[in-house]
């Protein structure tokens, strides 16, 4: 005997139900991601320069042209990630609790390294 077990609603098509997301929670956390995706960018494009050298030489030596190249990947993926926009109420709050705690950080780092 085997027991089959039927849903009524697949699950790709159920939604959840849609919380509503304060003006003020919004802005602060899209401002907050905002920042702290740019700073990143900056940091990122920031070490994947060549240390001693320019861009035009990068070529020489295999390291710098991979960090380099490396480097720009993940920055053209973070300005691509600043584009997109939070899906629900979570993702605003989670974004304004790391954007508090992150852009500090971020900023800091990018100071020592330039």
């Amino acid at each position: 005997m085997t027991r089959q077990a039927s849903l009524k609603v697949s699950l790709p098509e159920t939604k959840l139900p849609h919380s509503q997301v304060p003006a003020w929670q919004q802005v602060a956390g899209l401002t907050l991601r905002s920042v702290f995706l740019i700073a990143l960018a900056v940091l990122t494009f920031r070490v994947a320069l060549p240390q001693n050298e320019t861009i035009a030489t990068a070529y020489d030596t295999p390291n710098d042209l991979i960090r380099l190249v490396l480097g720009f990947a993940v920055c053209a993926w973070l300005v691509i990630e600043l584009f997109r926009t939070p899906r629900d109420a979570g993702g605003y709050r989670s974004w304004l609790y790391i954007g508090a705690a992150g852009i500090p950080f971020a900023l800091v780092c990018l100071y020592y390294t330039w």
